[in-house]
């Protein structure tokens, strides 16, 4: 999320709950609507505790899920380097081909994938260059020890960067289902409509807008960390960019001409295949 529209909307909220704190205010006895006020004092902590311990665990679900988005994303990279490395010792043509199409499913994800996790429409299929490559892996015929070896490297290459696209992947769907937000929702409005029975006539106005509005900007900020760590492909502040990848292919840019062989990506720039 933009870091202005986090700001505005902390804003929106805090000016809203203040306002209503100060209308009810108006009509509040002095000494609140309460007569026992440390029995009310009671009820609230045992309210807010509740949702403290709720939005903790939530926090810390979604957390775990932007973790491994983005190491995910790291290990990808890493594992498509040594893959790249690794397609060197196999039989040409497939060497050449492999080593082509590795760069192009870079390419993928840097400008297709990243921009689909980031709206949401990315599918459940496999990258297209994944398809590919295992075409022209079938094509290989390993005939020397360091062939083979390299051979079954790469089966075991290709398993760890499916693992870790996978993990990348799993965070664009968001982990907090909708009954959970739900129940944040409502937990924050029975917290609200609580407070508002702590209006005190008697009491300065600036102490009650400060008390209504301190909680506001905590609950409001607090819901828009679990926006954030739920959705870590946002194209605001923080959120997660295909950086790892893109050093890798700046790398294997620098690498393809030391391989002295004839590597052509067959995509462009974007990682869309040549027609």
């Amino acid at each position: 999320m933009n870091l202005l529209w986090a700001v505005l909307i902390i804003l929106g909220v805090t000016v809203v709950t203040i306002t209503a704190m100060l209308l009810v205010r108006r009509r509040a006895p002095a000494g609140s609507f309460f007569e026992n006020g440390d029995r009310a004092a009671g009820v609230f902590g045992v309210l807010a505790t509740g949702f403290a311990v709720l939005i903790g665990f939530v926090v810390f679900l979604a957390f775990e899920s932007f973790d491994t988005s983005r190491s995910g994303g790291e290990t990808e990279a890493r594992v498509l380097a040594q893959q790249f490395e690794t397609a060197q010792f196999l039989p040409e043509p497939a060497a050449s081909q492999l080593s082509g199409e590795l760069i192009c499913y870079g390419r993928d994800v840097v400008h297709e994938e990243w921009s689909a996790m980031r709206s949401g429409t990315l599918s459940d299929g496999l990258n297209p260059w994944t398809v590919a490559m295992f075409h022209t892996l079938k094509t290989a015929e390993p005939r020397t020890p360091s062939e083979q070896a390299a051979y079954a490297k790469w089966l075991d290459q290709g398993s760890d960067r499916e693992n870790a696209r996978a993990d990348r992947v799993h965070g664009a769907e968001g982990v907090i289902p909708s009954p959970l937000w739900i129940v944040l929702f409502v937990s924050a409005g029975a917290i609200f409509a609580f407070m508002l029975l702590f209006a005190d006539s008697a009491e300065a106005a600036f102490v009650q807008a400060t008390m209504m509005g301190a909680l506001a900007i905590v609950l409001s900020s607090m819901f828009l960390l679990l926006w954030f760590l739920d959705n870590p492909y946002t194209n605001g502040i923080g959120g997660l960019k295909p950086v790892a990848m893109e050093r890798t292919l700046g790398l294997l840019d620098q690498a393809v001409p030391q391989t002295g062989k004839h590597i052509v990506p067959p995509c462009d720039a974007s990682g869309l295949a040549r027609s």
